[in-house]
């Protein structure tokens, strides 16, 4: 089989050519970390590659296969891990040059479990410093570019996992969101992002940021993803908000279908500008969900914009953890991040207390539209992706600029803790892809993960390569 073909098999298939012996790890492995030396140096997806490590647990998989010996559901399927969650004995940076030395002394829960189940751990992928943007790039590996077109961001925070997976650069990369930063990146590579409920995969160690993070995968087709979701739900009590186990297998759910399904679609929220071919796009998916017996109903929303809310729990948050050294080292930061923390350090108790009421008040709204659809669905992002070098997309027509304006589908669900995803939905004349996003009711990963397997089933995407050699 030919490399390209190789790197671009799903986990699924791996794991079946495994079984019958007609692939082997080590050549996997083998040909996605020489497709990684002769593709990351223009797209800058991986900041750290774990080349040894991986081959060693490579050949230790191919050994236990030949051996016949019990393999876990990901045994020998190359895994990206973002470059902010714990990786034993390695850095963990989260792109900052205050944390440009940074190695790790323990796993976190999601690392253990990948180990566990029999993955190979690749290396970390690029991400803004802290994550606190919807792009990726920083001062300590410089900027992620997007493999559709170099000169166009990839999306943040998670785009380096983005651009590694929609490349061939592995089958899986593993991301967190805190407001669209698996979504994001899907859908500007082609992708399909989920986050799940919040707390059904463990946050360690802590953050400033909890109430709002999810971690999530990122995959080239909606079974890698439930395989995923098999592999890291659970708790830990490391994390007092994760999530009991449920008695579900998410690759079985898959099976069910959509029919009688009751879809709700809302172009706009009540607030949101979108570009003409991305609404254009998008709604002509949502129709295609009836032909999987879904009931689909475009409806009218009267939300305000929740963003003044997600921001002060998002960039209050960033700023508590970087308060103290702002006098001294402020000067190391990203110019943005810096900004924005001083800026939230003048936030009080009273602001955290009324951003709470008014994250109540908001998921009241919400939770209304599930009392008669069970599925809600947006497009992903307002806009296609747009060139390096910038934080935000340009405003729309009419549009006053305003920072992640073109994310305004995204961050609310993080405030609610639903699970969403991105799933792709169409591609521009300009051969750029487009996201459409999937929000479940509260701790239902299983219809979004259903809905995104019969839209994929309708139109596939898994063959749109940016890259075919």
């Amino acid at each position: 089989m030919p490399h390209s073909d190789l790197c671009y098999l799903s986990a699924m298939e791996l794991v079946a050519a495994y079984r019958t012996k007609e692939l082997s790890p080590v050549d996997v492995t083998t040909a996605v970390l020489d497709r990684i030396e002769r593709l990351n140096p223009e797209l800058n997806a991986f900041c750290t590659v774990m080349a040894d490590e991986a081959l060693d647990a490579a050949r230790r998989a191919e050994t236990a296969m030949m051996q016949g010996d019990a393999t876990g559901p990901l045994h020998g399927v190359p895994v990206s891990i973002k470059d902010n969650l714990y990786v034993k004995g390695w850095r963990t940076t989260f792109g900052s040059k205050l944390l440009e030395n940074n190695v790790t002394t323990e796993d976190a829960p999601m690392t253990e479990r990948l180990r566990r189940a029999g993955a190979i751990l690749l290396g970390r992928t690029n991400s803004p410093e802290f994550g606190w943007k919807g792009v990726t790039d920083n001062r300590v590996f410089g900027t992620t570019r997007n493999p559709w077109n170099l000169d166009l961001t990839p999306g943040g925070s998670s785009g380096g996992a983005s651009a590694a997976v929609a490349s061939g650069l592995g089958p899986i990369g593993l991301g967190t969101d805190g407001g669209g930063s698996v979504r994001i990146p899907a859908s500007f590579c082609g992708l399909y992002g989920h986050k799940p409920s919040f707390g059904r995969i463990p946050n360690y160690p802590a953050t400033t940021v909890d109430t709002l993070r999810h971690t999530g995968p990122l995959t080239r087709t909606v079974a890698d993803a439930a395989l995923m979701l098999n592999v890291l739900a659970g708790p830990d009590d490391r994390d007092s908000n994760s999530l009991p186990t449920l008695d579900i297998d998410y690759l079985s759910e898959l099976q069910r279908g959509i029919k009688g399904v009751r879809i709700a679609y809302s172009p706009d929220l009540g607030y949101a500008q979108v570009e003409p071919e991305v609404a254009q796009i998008c709604a002509a998916a949502v129709r295609r969900f009836t032909e999987a017996g879904a009931i689909v109903n475009q409806i009218e929303l009267d939300w305000d914009d929740p963003y003044d809310c997600w921001n002060v729990f998002f960039y209050g948050g960033i700023a508590a953890s970087l308060s103290g050294k702002l006098e001294k080292q402020g000067h190391l930061l990203d110019p943005g991040l810096r900004k924005v923390a001083e800026q939230g350090i003048h936030l009080t108790a009273v602001d955290f207390v009324n951003a709470q009421m008014a994250r109540n008040a908001f998921w009241h709204k919400v939770r209304l539209v599930y009392e008669e659809y069970d599925l809600l669905i947006t497009p992903a992002l307002s806009v296609p992706p747009f060139p390096v070098g910038q934080n935000d997309a340009d405003p729309l027509p009419g549009q006053e600029p305003r920072e992640l304006q073109w994310t305004g589908f995204s961050y609310p669900f993080n405030l609610t803790g639903q699970p969403a995803a991105s799933v792709p939905c169409g591609w521009t004349q300009s051969n750029l892809p487009v996201g459409l996003q999937l929000i479940g009711r509260r701790f239902d990963d299983a219809t979004v993960l259903r809905a995104a397997r019969a839209l994929e089933q309708i139109q596939p995407w898994a063959d749109c390569r940016p890259y075919d050699n």
